[in-house]
């Protein structure tokens, strides 16, 4: 099955201000979730945030985290959040965008 992966406008926002090399990296790992959306893992409670129902994926050797979840009766995988792996902050950024 083929999935259609759209990143919300937050996350839109986040992968333009990602530099060349990281936007390739992370829009490799984009196009790969159109035939394999379960190819992250899966996200429960993170730094004491509920983001159940949601996977996160590594892009640019483990140095960006990519938030997402899939919407399976529309086929799609939407990401809510592209962010540096340095600490939980993107796990934060993803929970108050999914309120």
């Amino acid at each position: 099955m083929h999935y259609s992966v759209t990143l919300t406008t937050d996350a839109a926002d986040d992968f333009r201000r990602l530099d060349g090399s990281l936007k390739q990296s992370v829009a490799k790992q984009l196009k790969k979730l159109e035939t394999s959306p379960l190819l992250g893992e899966h996200l429960g409670n993170k730094a004491g945030l509920d983001l159940t129902g949601y996977y996160k994926l590594y892009a640019a050797k483990k140095g960006i985290r990519i938030v997402y979840r899939i919407i399976e009766l529309k086929v799609i995988v939407e990401v809510v959040a592209i962010g540096k792996r340095e600490d939980p902050a993107v796990y934060r950024t993803s929970r108050k965008r999914i309120r």
